[in-house]
């Protein structure tokens, strides 16, 4: 079989995508390429990514394409994508493509067979935490992509059973492979707590309660802020030295700069630390180093940073919402994310006993055990060889 995946979420220049979707494709191919040398792979990539950059990617069963580039592209957008990207397509005479982002546009020209990963439809279950122009622009795109498809691959039952509600689709066009767990984290750390703590100004004698994710609405930070004010008044109720930060790790998104308004209003302003965007070597450390684990995220398609807690020992709180029960199981302790008390009364649970935690620990590492980026690949080529 000739299979094409459209890698364009990968190391893209406009998007910085290193998250997400990029992070999917990325796993998504290399273990494709580990397990697979009997099919060709034709893989499309930003024409603007470097070619030493994609040489990871150089197989003997594998061709570099680069998605063409127009100068007339900011006069003819459409024909742009439908001329130009029609034909990149047709002339690789692919069984299958697959594009991994349902954001990748295909032309609607191209006629071959195609398969589209969704992710999640956070932006149709949960309108308002997204700004409108977003949410009507993802709207759009989701919808093309859908129609487009000849197969579906939900991340998740749960984003299948959204998927099908949502745009009436066949369940038989929709297929469930879970994502992989990067085993990297599981890795024993190279820094240490001393300098862990020092990288993200905690002092050494300070516990801290760890969010990763974008500082955006949909991670329900406005909620998560007013249940850490519940957990440190039921603390100091009971001890008098409150040693817990909030350490909130990730990127900024829509709104993010209004959270560091809201933790000074809510006088958590000196107990709440903003990292910023994490990058790889201080992920597993950082994680790691945790008391605990916190993401009431209102809608999750996967919830991948749940399985990285468990992966580094870490005792989770997370929404009992969306995907998250299904990801999680019983390894987790899960709240309603729109109940400010029952996250704060976790919070606390989780700070009083050590028995509790450890008991979540245990779990967590048996229950992301039942993730793997192999078993993703090999059931995503099986999907494929179902074309021929």
């Amino acid at each position: 079989m000739r299979i094409g995946i459209d890698a364009r979420t990968i190391l893209n220049p406009e998007r910085g995508e290193a998250i997400g979707a990029g992070h999917y494709a990325y796993q998504l191919i290399r273990h494709l390429l580990e397990i697979d040398r009997e099919n060709e792979y034709v893989l499309f990539f930003d024409f603007r990514v470097r070619e030493k950059d994609v040489k990871k990617f150089s197989k003997a069963n594998v061709k570099i394409k680069f998605y063409p580039f127009s100068d007339y592209k900011k006069y003819l957008p459409g024909a742009y994508s439908e001329i130009l990207g029609t034909a990149t397509l047709m002339r690789e005479k692919l069984d299958v493509l697959h594009t991994t982002s349902p954001l990748s546009r295909i032309p609607s020209t191209y006629s071959g067979k195609t398969i589209v990963t969704i992710y999640d439809l956070a932006v149709l279950k949960v309108p308002d935490a997204f700004p409108v122009l977003a949410r009507t622009k993802t709207k759009a795109m989701l919808s093309m992509a859908i129609s487009k498809a000849d197969k579906l691959i939900a991340v998740s039952a749960s984003t299948k059973k959204d998927l099908c509600e949502i745009f009436k689709c066949s369940e038989n066009k929709v297929q469930v492979i879970y994502s992989g767990f990067d085993k990297r984290l599981s890795e024993k750390s190279v820094l240490s707590r001393e300098e862990v703590l020092t990288r993200y100004s905690l002092g050494m004698e300070d516990k801290y309660l760890l969010f990763l994710g974008t500082i955006e609405p949909l991670k329900n930070i406005t909620r998560l802020f007013e249940a850490f004010v519940l957990f440190k008044k039921s603390f100091q109720a009971k001890a008098e030295n409150f040693n817990y930060k909030l350490v909130m790790a990730g990127k900024r998104g829509w709104l993010a700069t209004e959270y560091k308004q809201l933790a000074k209003d809510l006088d958590i302003e000196k107990d709440v630390i903003f990292t910023g965007y994490i990058i790889g070597d201080d992920l597993a450390p950082l994680f790691a180093q945790a008391d605990f684990f916190v993401m009431p995220s209102l809608y999750e398609g996967f919830g991948t940073t749940v399985l990285e807690a468990f992966a580094t020992g870490v005792p989770v709180i997370s929404s009992d919402v969306s995907s998250i029960p299904e990801i999680a199981g019983d390894a987790a302790m899960l709240v309603n994310p729109l109940d400010t008390k029952e996250i704060a009364d976790a919070m606390f649970q989780f700070s009083e006993s050590e028995e509790l935690k450890n008991n979540y620990r245990e779990k967590g590492k048996k229950q992301v055990e039942k993730f793997n980026w192999e078993k993703t690949a090999q059931e995503t080529l099986a999907l494929y060889k179902s074309f021929k």
